[in-house]
């Protein structure tokens, strides 16, 4: 072949990957990616993903691993000295923060979006990545918290499925037969981020967050006194003790309780997939017993909040402001498209697919996921462990997925109000009796204005 057409088939090759890639040139230097899926094996999923885009885009990725708890400070240092990666994988709480600080390029993040289809992704996760304009990062995959229930024992008592304060309490009402069982397992160890984050959740549930666009808000008196009421009634049918994620999962997994509140983590060790916590309830730990005869909840709504909500985490893939941006917008294209199922694929029981589909098949990834194996010690895919109406509900909890701070751009100070613990314990002095539900209000009130 003569250099006249070899130099001519490169160029055309180069029009073609340009086109499917968006890359500026074929022939790019390598862009960096963060990533704080640090485990060996998950890191190694990553560096093999980053190879299959090489081969399709010719666009190398240097997969580099960091620290979560170290993220903020890198990519603060790195911003500072003009040195960030091209493309960070990271936690929700950093999304907007570092949009407002320029760290992130929310037009290019927007623009992916837009390509991939807006009416493709959750809700919920596009939602509280918002600004003015469009999106500080592409939502990559999250989990929802779960209100994991007996569903066979809400069957045999015409129960209906525990997703309202009211259900909840009618189930209580007819399943609460203590020692053999409990109606609930509430959180109640004030110093354990578990209460932290249920109690979240159930405050989300009646529609009740301790901040606003201008910062602490007083909380709702007639709201706040129906979460407190609700919370106590569950810890009534709760045994005695401080109670945290290990009591809970310990007595549902033993058949003592119809009702818990847990992560999706719960899912494969429900299925006695995972050696170091087996289900008990009968003699095999082995046993998918308690996985069948389990329903889960992903939303569930107060009385003074009938549309509900979901308390969700969700992780994003950020472009920074640094970037080789149309390199960085090729590599997360294909990582939700083509290599999307791999992206999940890194930990399916804890990465729900915050993209469901394309144009073609809009349940394409929601599928792929769910035929994905999870599990330690053995392996299933939840699609064979769970009906498919369960798994539905577990990847539509990402449609209304919430967290107090997100929509009002003041997730930093919700953060502060929850690390100090204050209503983790207001909220036990009055399960405990010390005061009424209206003085604790008081109470919760005064303390969050001392936090501001």
């Amino acid at each position: 072949m003569s250099n006249q057409q070899t130099g001519k088939t490169g160029w055309l090759a180069g029009i073609v990957l340009s086109a499917l890639f968006g890359a500026s040139s074929v022939y790019a230097d390598t862009i960096r990616f963060w990533t704080t899926e640090e485990q060996p094996e998950r890191l190694e999923r990553q560096k093999a993903m980053a190879k299959d885009f090489e081969k399709a885009s010719g666009t190398k990725v240097e997969v580099i691993p960091v620290t979560e708890s170290d993220l903020g400070t890198r990519a603060t240092a790195a911003f500072s000295a003009g040195d960030l990666p091209d493309v960070i994988y990271h936690t929700l709480q950093y999304t907007l923060p570092w949009q407002e600080a320029g760290i992130l390029d929310a037009d290019a993040a927007t623009e992916v979006i837009e390509e991939l289809g807006e009416d493709t992704f959750a809700p919920g996760a596009l939602k509280m990545a918002t600004v003015e304009d469009g999106y500080a990062a592409v939502p990559v995959d999250g989990w929802t918290q779960m209100l994991v229930y007996r569903k066979d024992l809400f069957d045999a008592n015409g129960l209906s499925a525990p997703d309202s304060y009211a259900d909840v309490l009618a189930a209580i009402e007819k399943l609460h037969n203590p020692p053999n069982m409990f109606g609930f397992v509430a959180a109640t160890k004030v110093d354990e981020n578990f209460m932290s984050q249920v109690l979240e959740h159930v405050f989300l549930a009646n529609g009740v967050s301790p901040v606003s666009e201008d910062g602490v808000q007083q909380l709702d008196k007639k709201k706040t006194t129906e979460v407190l009421e609700f919370y106590k009634a569950i810890a009534d049918a709760s045994p005695d003790g401080e109670l945290y994620w290990k009591q809970s999962r310990e007595l549902y997994f033993s058949g003592k309780a119809a009702m818990i509140i847990w992560s999706p983590f719960i899912l494969d060790e429900l299925a006695g997939l995972r050696d170091s916590a087996p289900p008990t309830i009968n003699d095999d730990p082995t046993s998918r017993e308690l996985a069948s005869k389990t329903g889960v909840v992903t939303r569930f709504s107060g009385p003074s909040n009938p549309d509900g909500a979901a308390w969700g985490d969700v992780r994003y893939f950020g472009i920074t402001s640094d970037a080789d941006i149309d390199n960085a917008m090729a590599f997360i294209r294909y990582s939700m498209s083509d290599g999307y199922t791999n992206t999940l694929a890194i930990a399916p029981e804890g990465k729900f697919p915050v993209r469901r589909g394309n144009d073609e098949n809009p349940t394409e990834y929601t599928e792929a996921w769910s035929k994905l194996p999870v599990g330690v010690d053995r392996k299933a895919p939840l699609s064979e462990l769970y009906d498919a109406a369960i798994v539905e509900e577990i990847v539509s909890g990402l449609d209304n997925a919430q967290r107090w701070g997100v929509a009002e751009g003041q997730l930093a100070l919700a953060s502060k109000i929850i690390n100090s613990q204050a209503i983790n314990r207001l909220v036990r002095e009055y399960i405990d009796g010390e005061r009424d539900a209206s003085s604790t209000v008081d109470a919760m009130n005064k303390a969050l204005a001392e936090l501001q």
